[in-house]
């Protein structure tokens, strides 16, 4: 029996890639690199070779458990988690992760979100497989780190234990010292300038009893709720119990209530091409781009514009002069021109433009 699982978090909205990424079809279920898979094919196709295609498992919101069907129609019922409201990372991962536990207790998972960027495929099959071989038997927690290319304040940090500090000098896989939330300018420059600090994937890889145990440990309300879904798993009885399991628990991340408090937390130091694909200055770094350092995908007509990126439907003609530094992106009777620089402001778009009306978010 391979005991290797992998479950996919896909029920977030991605707000700040609005109006492309909408409630009703959020940016997972879009090709967004234009490449005729979207980021949650992608990110299925990435494990191929790692784990079974009956070991993946897919949580997300019961709004789009038709989406997740129809894009990956190899998964059954089983393998397509419903949560019936968000709340966030943690009771996600603790529903899967029991839910596995009740099939397979040597089971050794990789948690990955459904929107990230891995650009070197086979680099990070091997960074998994890394971690992997350090969880299987061992009461232990890990997280990817990747290496950090710049001082950026987009992303959460960890501090890993140095070669002076380790008899392990040159190992990929480091004990966390501490977990740093995204830092001003001057403390990512001190972050990197260090040597000391990666970047947080928010990419996890446990084996299923170490996990239970640390939810048992740091967070045991939810270990309480949860635990009692071990005879409704994989029966007609789990939609009813999950209802209600998530009436009860609280929302909070894996981070905040599990990886920052546990003291058997690694770090696997990476470096695959990943993105978190989390803004439209993300997608617009992690794209090819023309002469003009512009990225476009639709049926445009540029003069004197520079350093864009674009992203309009392929039915309709756009002409664009004189633009620098933009996000120009339309999706679904919605027009959004912004500045990347002022990409922060998306939130404040969506918060204005549900005023406007629900079809418009």
């Amino acid at each position: 029996m391979n005991h290797t699982y992998v479950i996919i978090m896909a029920g977030g909205v991605g707000t700040r890639f609005w109006p492309f990424s909408r409630t009703s079809y959020p940016k997972q279920f879009h090709d967004v690199l234009g490449t005729g898979r979207t980021l949650l094919q992608q990110t299925a196709d990435r494990f191929d070779g790692v784990c079974p295609p009956e070991n993946i498992f897919i949580v997300t919101s019961a709004l789009y458990k038709d989406l997740c069907q129809q894009q990956l129609p190899q998964l059954t019922d089983d393998q397509v988690l419903c949560e019936p409201v968000a709340r966030n990372t943690a009771p996600c991962i603790a529903y899967a992760c029991y839910k596995i536990a009740q099939r397979d207790p040597e089971a050794n998972i990789v948690v990955a979100p459904a929107d990230h960027i891995i650009l070197k495929e086979e680099e990070f099959k091997r960074t998994i497989r890394v971690a992997l071989d350090a969880t299987k038997d061992q009461d232990i927690l890990v997280t990817l780190g990747i290496q950090p290319s710049r001082p950026d304040t987009g992303y959460g940090y960890i501090q890993y234990v140095s070669d002076e500090e380790t008899e392990e000098s040159g190992s990929a896989v480091r004990k966390v010292k501490s977990f740093m939330e995204k830092p001003n300018l001057d403390l990512a420059r001190q972050f990197v300038d260090s040597g000391e600090f990666v970047w947080n994937a928010g990419i996890f890889v446990w084996n299923v009893q170490a996990i239970i145990n640390a939810f048992t440990t740091h967070l045991p309300e939810v270990a309480e709720i949860f635990v009692e879904g071990n005879d409704a798993y994989y029966t007609d009885h789990e939609k009813a119990f999950v209802d209600k399991a998530y009436s009860l628990t609280k929302s909070i991340s894996i981070d905040n209530g599990v990886m920052e408090k546990a003291h058997n937390v690694y770090v696997v130091l990476s470096d695959f091409g990943w993105s978190d694909l989390g803004t439209w200055k993300s997608l617009y770094e992690a794209s090819d781009k023309n002469a003009d350092q512009n990225v476009v995908d639709g049926h445009v007509m540029l003069y004197d514009t520079k350093n864009c990126i674009i992203k309009t439907p392929k039915n309709r003609l756009v002409a664009i002069n004189g633009l620098d530094g933009f996000i120009v992106a339309e999706y679904d009777n919605v027009l959004m021109i912004c500045r990347k620089e002022d990409e922060q402001k998306v939130k404040a778009f969506v918060a204005d433009a549900k005023d406007q009306g629900a079809e418009f978010v």
